[in-house]
């Protein structure tokens, strides 16, 4: 097998996850499909948590935001298996549910900066940028790298690992802690994708 093609086989955290946890997603996507829900409305539910969790952070409330978080994560495996058991998944819904997963990101970070310009906090401020600007460009690193052709799913740090540090963060009332985590290993992240998609350019 060519070197590239068995790069590209390389599975995300997130289809990593999505595969251990098929036997849950399934029926459960079956069932949510059943009652009449469609892929879009889970991934617009979804969002809505999110925005509505970045709301009670903006308001100091890090717990309930937390809590929120937690539950907006599943939807958006479940619009991903459902678009798969009707047999609908396409390039479209793949490009609306990573936006959706990026205006999330940020809203969530919106949130915590709010709280902690209204508490004069300069130090949590500054962290909050360099969490935000970790994510976006270990989102921007994958996305660039594969538009042109290279393989970029690397680093310690992808959009499930983060879900996995700011909601149990948040849900533990430590909001630094989750912060600090994100702003040092996206931006690790983001450099190790980086290198990697270096490499593969000098082997070609």
């Amino acid at each position: 097998m060519h070197a590239n093609d068995a790069l590209k086989k390389r599975l995300t955290p997130t289809d990593w996850m999505r595969r251990q946890f098929k036997g849950v997603l399934d029926p459960l996507g079956g069932a949510l499909i059943k009652l009449g829900l469609t892929p879009n409305l889970m991934t617009g539910l979804g969002f809505l948590l999110a925005l509505a969790g970045a709301y009670f952070l903006s308001q100091g409330q890090m717990r309930f935001g937390g809590l929120l978080l937690l539950i907006a994560g599943p939807f958006d495996a479940l619009d991903g298996t459902m678009a798969r058991l009707l047999g609908q998944p396409s390039k479209l819904g793949a490009f609306v549910d990573s936006v959706t997963d990026r205006w999330s990101e940020m809203f969530i970070m919106l949130g915590l900066l709010c709280y902690y310009l209204r508490q004069g906090d300069s130090l949590a401020c500054i962290l909050v940028f360099a969490a935000t600007m970790g994510s976006v460009m270990v989102s921007y690193t994958k996305a660039r790298a594969e538009a042109l052709g290279f393989d970029c799913n690397v680093g310690v740090l992808t959009r499930m690992e983060r879900y996995l540090v700011v909601a149990p963060g948040l849900l533990l009332n430590l909001p630094l802690v989750a912060l600090w985590i994100i702003a040092a290993l996206a931006n690790v992240t983001a450099l190790q994708r980086g290198l990697y998609v270096r490499q593969q350019a000098r082997r070609r």
